[in-house]
């Protein structure tokens, strides 16, 4: 009969991202003392018993054992492994993060406000190797926001695949470029995600609390955590300080700044162009706003009270109408809280 003991939990406002354990057999130890597991993670070692240790946050899987709100582990069997994975979701049904990624209006300005800071990021010109962003830089941002919904709302297994995806097509541009591409330029599009979900969102509809802040940073921290990248911040407090040194480290007004922003205004047209850039202005930090000097939203700002109104009575979508060109209409309308 396989015997288990925690040692310590380790929280993060009322999330447990981790434990630490002890598992034995009898009086016979499988596992050292203090060994971390992550959410979704597999314990080393067991496999050798015929088991498993995982760990979620909302599926019932067996020999589960409640320990804090929802959070759940489980040991079992490889076969019971297999059926838990592929139930549970990248991230729950409830999620804040789908709310914010399920609306057009939310991820339409998350992609407004990553154009700006990916224009300004150090590691641009990887993006500039493979000729794809000055080709079609809307395409470029497109598909970055559509991965992301992909992961958001898929199952476990699904969105690791996509993640791995994600990772294995930098790969071959390595590969291509002969140099690998810094830890911290991947880090820098998990920050902007972050700060863009929680911004957007506080923009259109209303401020996020400190937990629901704690699970937007949780989803992308996850995605980090499967791309096995360095040096990341391990909760949004964290974040925050490590998101202040990327502004100042990781930010630069180079060739492509211009060029990405000359970009925008011909795939864009001057009237979308220029409500753009107020919008950027709503959402980007301080800093990003005085690289590219950015201007005040001005009527930008008086047009969002109009639309939120508007949103009210069920007649929001020309917001959506009047900043994409109509190759891109279809693809944010599809969006919808899944």
């Amino acid at each position: 009969m396989l015997c288990d003991e925690f040692l310590q939990a380790k929280c993060y406002v009322g999330s447990i991202r981790y434990v630490s354990i002890c598992l034995r057999d009898g009086d016979q130890p499988i596992l050292s003392p203090r060994l971390r597991i992550g959410l979704g993670q597999v314990a080393p070692g067991l496999h050798h018993h015929g088991y498993f240790f995982f760990m979620d946050r909302h599926v019932d899987v067996h020999h589960r054992h409640h320990f804090s709100g929802d959070d759940r582990y489980a040991v079992g069997t490889a076969d019971e492994r297999k059926e838990y994975i592929g139930m549970e979701d990248f991230t729950a049904e409830n999620s804040i993060v789908r709310k914010i990624w399920g609306r057009p209006d939310s991820v339409l300005f998350v992609f407004a406000g990553s154009a700006a800071e990916f224009a300004l990021n150090k590691a641009v010109d990887w993006l500039y190797f493979t000729g794809r962003l000055p080709a079609d830089p809307l395409g470029r941002l497109f598909s970055t926001v559509t991965y992301a919904r992909k992961i958001i709302f898929s199952p476990m297994d699904k969105a690791n695949y996509y993640i791995d995806q994600i990772t294995a097509i930098h790969k071959g541009v390595e590969k291509n470029r002969g140099v690998q591409i810094p830890d911290w330029a991947y880090r820098d599009v998990l920050f902007m995600l972050i700060w863009y979900s929680i911004h957007a969102y506080e923009t259109l509809y209303e401020k996020l609390t400190p937990e629901e802040k704690e699970e937007v940073f949780d989803v992308f921290y996850r995605v980090g955590e499967r791309m096995e990248l360095k040096d990341l911040p391990q909760n949004y407090q964290q974040w925050q300080q490590a998101h202040k040194a990327h502004l100042k480290d990781d930010l630069v007004c180079s060739k492509f700044t211009a060029d990405l922003y000359h970009q925008y205004k011909k795939h864009l047209g001057p009237v979308r162009y220029f409500l753009l850039k107020r919008v950027q202005a709503m959402l980007a930090p301080k800093r990003v706003k005085r690289m590219l000097a950015l201007p005040t939203p001005g009527i930008v700002a008086v047009l969002l009270v109009g639309y939120k109104v508007s949103r009210s009575l069920g007649v929001g979508n020309w917001l959506i109408e009047s900043l994409l060109p109509m190759q891109y209409k279809a693809q944010v309308n599809q969006i919808r809280i899944q």
